[in-house]
């Protein structure tokens, strides 16, 4: 492998597109391959792949920011006249990961119970408000021609429409999804993450401007 002093030290660019988010293992630095898709003369692009970018610490927390002007010191100090080019955004949120823990059982059971009590009051409810029953006996009669006191063929049908409509509109039965769209809850989870990482985002921003006026 070549040293730093027989690569060329100019004519060279290297093209870089950040990831929106990263992972790494605790007490592992945190190096250019982990954060970035890199582009690079054969001569660099080792090099450049396992620059270190940053040495995690605990008082870092377990979200560190990786901003380019971060990036770009760091390869600057390696190489001074290489060339950076940069697509996509300028920031990377990079999580360091500690031992996943096994789920509890117990409480899986009992967030599925909270769930599915919860939600079946709630259908109870909202029937009970808009006065479903009458209305189910209304259609009977009108479909049927004579009254029914208690329609519950009519119910038990209404009752599966509302879980196989469910099923249709959250296009996932357990594992199986129907096609490759995704599901709303899938959709909202992902806008609650572009957020939470917005957020944390511009908390770092202000933590590293604090950090910066302290030192000046």
């Amino acid at each position: 492998m070549a040293t730093l002093d027989e690569l060329p030290d100019s004519g060279s660019t290297c093209y870089i597109r950040l990831r929106k988010q990263s992972s790494v293992k605790p007490d592992h630095p945190i190096r250019l391959k982990d954060v970035a898709e890199v582009i690079a003369d054969d001569a660099w692009y080792t090099k450049l792949r396992e620059l270190v970018l940053k040495e995690p610490k605990t008082s870092d927390g377990n979200m560190i920011l990786i901003d380019m002007m971060h990036i770009t010191r760091a390869i600057k100090e390696l190489c001074p006249r290489m060339t950076i080019e940069c697509f996509g955004q300028p920031h990377t949120l990079v999580e360091v990961v500690t031992q996943v823990k096994k789920p509890n059982i117990a409480l899986i059971v009992l967030v599925w119970l909270l769930l599915f009590f919860g939600s079946g009051l709630a259908i109870m409810n909202f029937h009970a408000d808009v006065s479903m029953l009458p209305v189910h006996k209304r259609i009977v009669e009108m479909l049927t021609g004579r009254k029914d006191a208690n329609p519950f063929w009519f119910q038990a049908c209404y009752s599966i429409g509302i879980g196989l409509g469910m099923v249709v509109f959250f296009n996932h039965f357990f594992r199986k999804k129907f096609n490759e769209e995704p599901t709303p809850l899938e959709v909202e989870m992902f806008l609650y993450q572009e957020n939470l990482n917005q957020y944390m985002i511009t908390e770092e921003y202000k933590r590293l401007r604090k950090e910066d006026l302290k030192r000046d």
